[in-house]
């Protein structure tokens, strides 16, 4: 690009940057976490699904991240391609309501973690947390990027502790109260809910690529490699200690109090970022709102949620990420790949958002059915299919 006679020039993000990016998105102990729910499954089941459900969610995170790499538009800028600029404010929203359940389920899990340590009232910590993660939003996030990596490779490390735990452990019998419904269609769908929760995100990363196709496919592949890690070392935990608490899982295959700190400090690093993107994508609906305090909004709402409402089980929170994204990347693939659409300059494209609208409810009549393959691949077709059919006949018009 030339400006005044001068040339300039900018390199764009490398293959290796981003995926650091997403090795530390997958090393998170909401993974962990997650990964509990699959032991009523047991171990040979339970990596099955999480495999099959990763692969199929990662290849959706590489197309959405794809898409931004070669338009070179954010994420939400992305979904305009589809639903035009109000359609991508409503994504945006979507965005940030699933960013502040995700603050506040994080709160409410180190909340319990510090309760492990020092017993007292739980909202007290919940309020600590919350905090401290005003603070990390204050310093900025130029100011706090080499702790947060020091607290990453922590965490890292810990997590090669435990996954030798679980394996010199033993392959235990799953206990009684593992013995709870949870169909194998059902475990694919929490493996897929996962990389679906980062669709909304992925672009801002990838749209800066100098090399598109293998920075976004090395985005994504980290990401699914790490994540699966995280699932599987989850679940061994579970399996082993017959505990679903992390705290609880901590304590008892004696990893000690130096990991349940580590854990604390994750949270409140990883939730930073949770907190920090809601802000961005607000600013999205909001232009004028100053990202600091969107930030410190969420964190105070996600507090708020943690103290006053139970978040034991999130897989209903994840059930929910996957009936409005999958739909959304389904319609965005047609017209990105198949369509040659681009609604980004009207204000909004109502066959998509009707079509969405069509898309959200079958995901949750599929969710009754108990399909083996889960819920998102047979969605995604039947919305992918139906988006290329109106765009077909549009076009025609």
């Amino acid at each position: 690009m030339k400006n005044n006679g001068i040339k300039e020039t900018k390199k764009g993000t490398s293959i290796l940057s981003n995926s650091i990016i997403w090795f530390g998105a997958g090393v998170s102990i909401a993974e962990i976490l997650t990964g509990t729910y699959f032991a009523p499954l047991g171990f040979a089941k339970g990596i099955l699904a999480i495999l099959i459900g990763h692969v199929i969610g990662c290849s959706l995170l590489f197309f959405a991240g794809y898409i931004g790499a070669l338009s070179k538009k954010s994420a939400m800028d992305s979904t305009a391609l589809s639903f035009g600029k109000i359609g991508a404010k409503i994504f945006a929203l979507f965005n940030v309501i699933q960013l502040v359940g995700w603050t506040g389920i994080m709160i409410y899990d180190a909340s319990l973690s510090l309760n492990e340590i020092f017993a007292t009232q739980k909202w007290v910590w919940a309020v600590i947390t919350g905090l401290l993660i005003i603070l990390w939003v204050i310093a900025g996030i130029t100011n706090i990027g080499k702790f947060s990596f020091g607290v990453m490779i922590a965490l890292f490390v810990l997590t090669i502790v435990m996954c030798k735990v679980v394996f010199s452990g033993g392959n235990s019998s799953i206990s009684v109260e593992f013995q709870e419904a949870l169909s194998f269609g059902q475990a694919i769908e929490l493996a897929v809910a996962m990389p679906l929760s980062w669709l909304p995100l992925i672009s801002d990363y990838t749209k800066e690529a100098e090399k598109p196709f293998a920075a976004t496919f090395a985005s994504s592949v980290t990401y699914c490699l790490v994540s699966c890690w995280m699932y599987i070392i989850g679940m061994g935990l579970a399996i082993l200690t017959s505990e679903s608490d992390i705290a609880k899982i901590m304590t008892a295959a004696g990893l000690g109090k130096i990991a349940l700190v580590i854990i604390i400090l994750s949270t409140v690093t990883t939730t930073f970022l949770d907190a920090w993107s809601a802000a961005i994508s607000f600013k999205t609906i909001f232009e004028k709102v100053p990202e600091k305090l969107s930030a410190i909004i969420v964190t105070v709402i996600g507090t708020l949620a943690a103290i006053l409402f139970p978040m034991d089980n999130i897989t209903d929170f994840l059930y929910l990420i996957g009936s409005i994204f999958a739909p959304m990347i389904a319609i965005l693939l047609a017209d990105y790949f198949i369509l040659k659409s681009d609604f980004s300059e009207k204000k909004l494209k109502v066959s998509r958002v009707i079509i969405w609208l069509i898309g959200f409810v079958i995901y949750r009549l599929l969710m009754k059915t108990d399909l083996i393959t889960g819920c998102t691949i047979p969605d995604m077709v039947m919305t992918f299919a139906l988006t290329a059919g109106v765009g077909l006949i549009e076009n025609r018009r």
